[in-house]
């Protein structure tokens, strides 16, 4: 088996984790972290370095690629950009727990994440380094755009179309047809039977708008992520974690 890695070693990464145990296709040899000490253990699996020291582990381990394990859609964004101005030709790769399930003629991009009891139904589109959440589904012909996500227990009707950076929160329904556009977040819990615009935060049952919001502002908040989507790149932040 090929030689992966995980970059994230939180509670999402470990649920990452799971997944590429349970698929069996890659060989994980620990997590990348910027905020975890080297060595530190997670799951079994050891924290290996930083970013930064991605050229050396991929020359050490044979690694061949990995995979972005960061719930908040705009710092994976901002991960994924720092590993690709290290590496420019690092490969990203999908995960797909045994107990998910992908419809007929599903098109997928890279460095996307399918937690257990996941559904995308068929002819739908899921670019890049997206994730569908445990219990959530995608309908029919629906499209995530790059860096979106469903969260646990999402269902969703047909021919959704969800943009880039948009999540849709914990047990929310969608109606058949409906459009959301970028960096707009669906409160947990809500019915979506109209179409959203760009950077709004809408809930309810009906959804409606309650406000405008920024770019990259955090919905999974935490003080590390209130910190982190003020950065459009991670150039500034140093780590000590060097090998």
């Amino acid at each position: 088996m090929q030689n992966v890695i995980v970059f994230g070693a939180s509670g999402h990464g470990s649920v990452v984790l799971d997944c590429l145990e349970k698929e069996g296709k890659y060989n994980v040899l620990g997590f990348v972290d910027s905020f975890k000490q080297k060595g530190t253990s997670i799951n079994g699996y050891q924290v290996l370095g930083s970013e930064i020291d991605l050229p050396f582990l991929i020359d050490r381990f044979n690694i061949v690629g990995g995979i972005v394990a960061i719930g908040d859609n705009w710092i994976r964004k901002l991960i994924v950009d720092k590993i690709f101005k290290i590496v420019p030709d690092f490969s990203f790769i999908n995960t797909i727990h045994p107990k998910a399930i992908l419809g007929k003629d599903v098109l997928l991009g890279c460095g996307n994440v399918f937690m257990p009891g996941a559904i995308v139904n068929a002819n739908s589109i899921v670019h890049d380094f997206c994730i569908i959440n445990t219990n959530s589904s995608l309908g029919h012909d629906g499209i995530m755009d790059s860096y979106s996500s469903l969260a646990p227990s999402v269902c969703t009707g047909g021919n959704l179309k969800l943009g880039r950076f948009s999540a849709v929160s914990l047990g929310v329904n969608i109606i058949n047809g409906i459009e959301i556009g970028q960096h707009t977040v669906i409160g947990a819990g809500s019915l979506v039977v109209d179409h959203f615009g760009d950077n709004v935060l809408a809930y309810g049952s009906p959804a409606r708008i309650v406000r405008k919001r920024a770019m990259g502002e955090p919905y999974l908040s935490t003080p590390k992520k209130q910190q982190l989507y003020k950065f459009e790149s991670f150039d500034d932040i140093q780590s000590n974690l060097s090998i």
